[in-house]
């Protein structure tokens, strides 16, 4: 459902999935959609993302901040995305010659060719050994996260709280059990929020925050959107939500070896809360598509839910492994795929009018 056309540019939320180096892609799609903008049909309001969605909507965040602020043009905004997916890559030869031990030994152990021999992030050993491959590599953020991310993300330059553009990033509380959106409105958005929501527990350990732990966003809202409706005063809602779906929804045909089952189950759970949540907004669209319940709910509007997906020909070449793969020219290929579905999207909305 389409909603109805706003008098000034279309105000639009992008709701960036989560899936590891997969999400390559989403940087892919942001810098043309970034590029649009400027040409006032639409208009940014909100970003979120999940895991390496949360990474990409953070990024975009912050550069539309700066710019906002007079600090950076457009140009330098699209550019924090490629120059952060860059420095994510496996440059050096010892980082391709770990990148590639990393991603055979996990494809090995998805097809029960290697036993899977567990541990928790929390044993001595693996804490020790952790630190020790951080330290000795040749560039430590290849193997630190939060380096990485506070090399770009200067978060303490950026006062909160943010209303526009919104930025909401999803993990779970471990303890209580609960869906979390780190939301800027409320001033939550720092760089241990971003690692909340990237934190997969197998291999890491959980992150604190206040009274509470989380883990990666993948187990909760992938990515968040309903809060961009809920508890929002109606002329700050979208009008459009724009999903990049980084999950494959459909496949031809059943799932046999175990590396396919596990795939399957991965994408699975990564559109579960993603589809019902689609699904609880059509269904208020078509409630208010009834003029007596519209009169009745003020505070609700029609947004219309757009998504944006990979081309079938890369989708199809990726499993739940190749999460994991940092080979610069895999994910060059993933960026250069979203910046095509990207321009597709737009020159698709170009002709529907808006």
């Amino acid at each position: 459902m389409f909603a109805p056309k706003s008098t000034g540019p279309i105000r639009v939320a992008i709701a960036c999935q989560g899936g590891g180096s997969h999400t390559a892609f989403t940087a892919g799609v942001l810098k043309p959609l970034l590029r649009a903008e400027e040409a006032g049909k639409f208009k940014i309001i909100g970003l979120s993302g999940t895991s390496g969605g949360a990474i990409c909507a953070a990024l975009a965040w912050y550069g539309l901040i700066k710019q906002a602020r007079g600090e950076w043009d457009r140009d330098q905004v699209i550019a924090i995305l490629d120059d952060f997916w860059r420095d994510n890559m496996a440059r050096s030869l010892w980082e391709q010659i770990w990148n590639a031990w990393t991603v055979s030994l996990v494809r090995l152990r998805a097809s029960g060719k290697l036993p899977e021999l567990k541990t928790s992030p929390y044993r001595p050993e693996v804490v020790v050994a952790t630190e020790l491959a951080r330290r000795l590599a040749p560039r430590q953020e290849f193997f630190d996260l939060r380096l990485l991310l506070e090399k770009y993300l200067k978060l303490d330059e950026v006062p909160q709280p943010v209303i526009e553009p919104r930025l909401l990033l999803g993990a779970v509380a471990v303890l209580s059990g609960r869906f979390k959106a780190f939301d800027s409105m409320a001033a939550e958005i720092s760089i241990d929020a971003i690692l909340a929501s990237t934190t997969l527990p197998t291999l890491f350990q959980g992150i604190r925050i206040g009274d509470e732990v989380y883990w990666d966003g993948l187990f909760s809202q992938n990515p968040p959107i309903r809060e961009f409706l809920s508890k929002t005063d109606v002329n700050l809602k979208p009008d459009e939500i724009w999903i990049i779906r980084i999950n494959r929804q459909e496949v031809g045909e059943e799932p046999t070896s175990v590396e396919e089952i596990e795939d399957r189950r991965n994408a699975l759970a990564g559109n579960l809360s993603l589809n019902h949540e689609i699904d609880v907004i059509n269904k208020i669209n078509s409630w208010l598509g009834d003029s007596v319940v519209r009169s009745k709910l003020a505070q609700l509007k029609p947004v219309a839910i757009h998504s944006i997906w990979m081309s079938n020909a890369l989708m199809e070449k990726l499993t739940f492994v190749s999460k994991l793969n940092r080979d610069p020219a895999f994910l060059t290929e993933l960026i250069a795929d979203g910046e095509m579905q990207g321009e597709a999207f737009l020159v698709q909305r170009e002709a529907a009018g808006w």
